[in-house]
């Protein structure tokens, strides 16, 4: 018993001195320079006084008159999120807010926010995103999160059409037929990926060809060749969901390569990243700039 009071002292004793020297003793003037030098950056950089300003006209664009944020609960915590994300992120980089709502429509569907995506499907109408272009990104999710999240997104989205008086079904946008879907899709893989989809086919271990099949006759041949998108906003969209799922690197550094080949720059890529990290968190954000900066590193070499 009395080991484990001197033990306990020795570490009350030990935080105490951290705090002391890190958290709770003055900051010395050297460091003091450090800071507000960083600090006099940021504000010259990000414009941050015009946090406040920014958000509240970037939600009149989106939203009109009808904020769809009701936190009376929480004020502090909705002066928050909306001067970061609609005073700050949807500033950040070059990407157009109609590339902004689609790839954070698809972050919201990997993720199942249907309450968020709701809103957003809104702010897409609101800024003359075409009832088209919002379904076929939401169908591009479904070879990477799976049919289910996509029919519960659907959901949300036809009953946002209904509302706002968009007519159902919108018009068809597939190009392939039953016949033609497998050889459109192999085709579609290979002008993105190159000649490995040709060899991904002929060299599947046995037992292990249905999966390369379903890649190009589902993924690419039912979804990569319908109209309403072009491939560089789809290979956008994928990267965003492929993001927002995490633990998926593998396939996001095929992705970041196959943006490259479509001709999406890394500055595009980083741009959907920051976008969809207000909805995906930093550690899934930084996972995804890593795989861009390993792979665009590779391509410049």
């Amino acid at each position: 018993m009395k080991k484990f009071a001197a033990l306990s002292l020795g570490v009350i004793m030990m935080i105490s001195n951290i705090s002391g020297t890190v958290f709770g003793a003055e900051t010395d003037s050297e460091t003091q320079e450090r800071i507000n030098a960083i600090v006099e950056n940021i504000e010259d950089e990000f414009e941050t006084e015009e946090r406040e300003s920014r958000s509240e006209e970037k939600l009149n664009e989106l939203y009109g008159e009808e904020n769809p944020y009701d936190f009376e609960s929480d004020p502090e915590y909705k002066e928050i999120m909306e001067n970061f994300l609609y005073g700050e992120v949807y500033y950040q980089g070059k990407i157009d807010d109609k590339t902004r709502e689609l790839v954070t429509i698809a972050s919201l569907v990997t993720n199942q926010l249907t309450a968020e995506l709701e809103n957003h499907i809104n702010a897409a109408i609101n800024i003359d995103i075409t009832p088209v272009e919002i379904k076929e990104a939401v169908y591009q999710c479904t070879p990477y999160v799976g049919f289910g999240k996509v029919n519960q997104a659907l959901d949300v989205v036809n009953n946002v059409f209904e509302e706002r008086d968009v007519e159902l079904p919108t018009e068809e946008q597939g190009t392939v037929t039953e016949e033609s879907r497998t050889e459109d899709g192999i085709k579609q893989r290979a002008e993105i990926f190159g000649n490995s989809t040709y060899s991904n086919h002929e060299n599947a271990a046995e037992g292990q060809e249905h999966i390369q099949y379903y890649l190009s006759g589902m993924c690419f041949g039912d979804f990569y060749t319908r109209d309403g998108l072009d491939v560089k906003t789809r290979e956008l969209i994928t990267l965003s969901v492929l993001a927002s799922l995490g633990g998926c690197e593998s396939q996001l550094k095929s992705h970041v390569q196959a943006n490259l080949n479509v001709g999406n720059t890394k500055e595009d890529m980083i741009d959907v990243v920051t976008q969809c990290m207000p909805y995906i968190g930093f550690p899934r954000t930084l996972n995804a700039i890593s795989c861009i900066n390993e792979i665009t590193t590779q391509a410049e070499n």
